[in-house]
């Protein structure tokens, strides 16, 4: 691990500013991701802002009826709030399916969404990797695949977005709460928060230099039952090959409404609403104009191939599960 200078912030604006105004600088809270990749030096910060100290660790009521979630709450207490259980189930079940007690016990809400990808080689500072490396090549393309992605890919890059946290937000269609380095504040829709990779992979929020998430804001809980799925290669400490989270409001066997997004297949959370549309009215049981929708321009990698048929079987699944009376 390279030397690097760390400072403790003493409010949310001047993090923002001590980050904004240090181009190598970068926040840390739970550390659980980005240590791990400073250890092997493929984030070499030269400076850390410790934002654990500020009172950014609380779940409220939302005047709408929905929930504002601070950045620094816990993954562990997001899952066991009773109000997350009992309104965003969806929400509960994708954050326990994710890492370890241990991990969820130090990682937040904030963090969460800014994880970096799994990439077998973008942890490998040996092996040419856009994301690392802007220019020096994809060597996941041609490479191993299983684990890489099959829509909303580039030439430039292939790896999927590893939260199974930030699926579900994308299917309730939370909102991120930011302050930047002059302490101006924005909200960003979730649909607008991660990028894909097209020629810039290794840029993968629309987050600027220095801008601090603040809270994720929770709408009211959409009508219909809310499901999360996670297949994967071991039961547990593994990330998606392919997870839906869905919210499916059907009656009679028929779909009245429905919303699903997917990960373990792109670079983002991976939702298209036209798919959503394609389901409405249908029997729970007819979903494959759905999956053709979600599907289309996808390509496997030759070891991913898999993950088409997959996406089509869980997402069957999950409907049916989500619209049984």
């Amino acid at each position: 691990m390279r030397p690097f200078r760390y400072e403790r912030a003493a409010s949310v604006e001047a993090a923002a500013k001590a980050v904004a105004e240090s181009p190598g600088a970068k926040f840390i809270a739970g550390g659980t991701n980005l240590l791990d990749l400073m250890k092997i030096e493929v984030e070499t910060p030269a400076t850390l802002v410790d934002v654990t100290r500020l009172a950014l660790a609380r779940i409220d009521e939302h005047p709408d009826g929905g929930l504002r979630i601070g950045t620094l709450v816990r993954n562990s207490d997001l899952a066991a709030d009773p109000r997350v259980r009992e309104r965003y189930p969806v929400l509960s079940r994708a954050l326990l399916a994710g890492a370890s007690a241990q991990l969820r016990n130090k990682a937040t809400t904030g963090g969460n969404l800014l994880q970096r990808t799994r990439c077998y080689y973008f942890y490998d500072p040996g092996k040419p990797c856009n994301k690392r490396t802007p220019g020096s090549g994809c060597s996941a393309i041609g490479g191993f695949t299983r684990n890489h992605a099959i829509v909303g890919t580039s030439e430039h890059c292939i790896a999927t977005h590893p939260s199974d946290m930030a699926v579900a937000m994308r299917v309730l269609d939370a909102q991120v709460e930011t302050v930047d380095g002059q302490g101006r504040r924005r909200v960003i829709p979730i649909a607008d928060f991660h990028r894909l990779p097209g020629d810039t992979p290794h840029v993968d929020t629309n987050l600027a230099q220095g801008e601090l998430i603040t809270s994720v804001v929770l709408p009211p809980p959409p009508p219909g039952r809310q499901v999360y799925r996670k297949v994967r290669d071991r039961a547990s400490y593994a990330f998606a090959l392919v997870s839906v989270a869905a919210i499916v409001d059907a009656g009679g066997g028929t779909i009245r409404n429905a919303r699903f997004a997917f990960g373990g297949i792109a670079h983002q959370p991976w939702r298209v609403e036209a798919a959503e549309q394609a389901v409405a009215g249908a029997p729970v049981t007819q979903v494959d104009a759905a999956a053709d929708v979600v599907l289309q321009g996808a390509r496997g990698q030759g070891d991913n191939d898999f993950k088409l048929p997959l996406v089509r079987r869980v997402l069957a699944g999950v409907l049916a599960e989500a619209g049984a009376s």
